[in-house]
Order: structure tokens, then sequence, then C-alpha cells
């Protein structure tokens, strides 16, 4: 292959989420699932692991065009959880997380799906040995 066809090496930068109220998202992430701010300038706000790799980038409605709506659901976004996972998500439920689909067994690993504030879907799985 020459160098002119190379592949770029891409990784992931940021997943964009829709959010009514960025503070208020923000928030939520922060003290919900204790992610960190990594980033908060006027638009650009993100929030993930430090040193970890990949963001999520809180993205106000109406910063997404004339006439955009609030379409949340299923954001694509999986969180890996580290130590106990069902200790995690209870501590997770009582700090009052909103869990669509409780910590799950299937036949592929564990899971647990969360929603934030605006309804966005968050996909949990145990960090991996």
């Amino acid at each position: 292959m020459s160098a002119r066809n190379a592949k770029p090496s891409l990784w992931m930068s940021s997943v964009a989420v829709m959010v009514s109220d960025r503070e208020r998202s923000k928030a939520w992430y922060r003290d919900h699932l204790g992610l960190s701010v990594l980033a908060d300038q006027d638009h650009w706000v993100t929030v993930g692991g430090r040193g970890q790799g990949g963001a999520i980038h809180l993205c106000l409605v109406s910063e997404a065009g004339e006439g955009a709506s609030l379409e949340p659901g299923n954001t694509g976004i999986l969180l890996r959880v580290k130590g106990n996972f069902d200790r995690a998500c209870r501590a997770l439920e009582t700090a009052g997380v909103t869990f669509s689909t409780p910590p799950t067994k299937a036949d592929w690993g564990t899971y647990a799906v969360v929603s934030d504030p605006d309804g966005n879907e968050i996909a949990l799985m145990p960090a991996r040995p």
C-alpha cells in the first residue's frame, strides 16, 4: 500500500449528546457518573475520564440549527465500570440515577443502561480484566 493510499490512524475524540440544559447535564455527568469536566469553553463543553481518551460533547439543542428538535435516545455511549459492577450500579441508583435497563446478564456479558436528564441512554459494562 502506498503512502498516498494509507489509511489514517483514527481514535474516538468525542460523541455529541444533544441536551436541553448544558449546566444541568454537565452537573449530572460529573456528580452522578463521576466524569471529569474536560473542557468548558462556550459551545465546547466535554466530560469524560482524564487521560483515558474520548469525551462526551454536551451540545445544546438550540445550537443544532434552526428547527432542530431534541431527539433523546440511544447515544452509542458505552462506559466501562471498574470494580464490583453490581455494587457500582446500586450506588448509582441510590444517587438518583435512572436505569432504563437494570443490571442484566446476557450471553455476551453483563450490562445496564442509564438515562440522563434528557433521556439519552448510556450503556454500562464491567471493565475488562
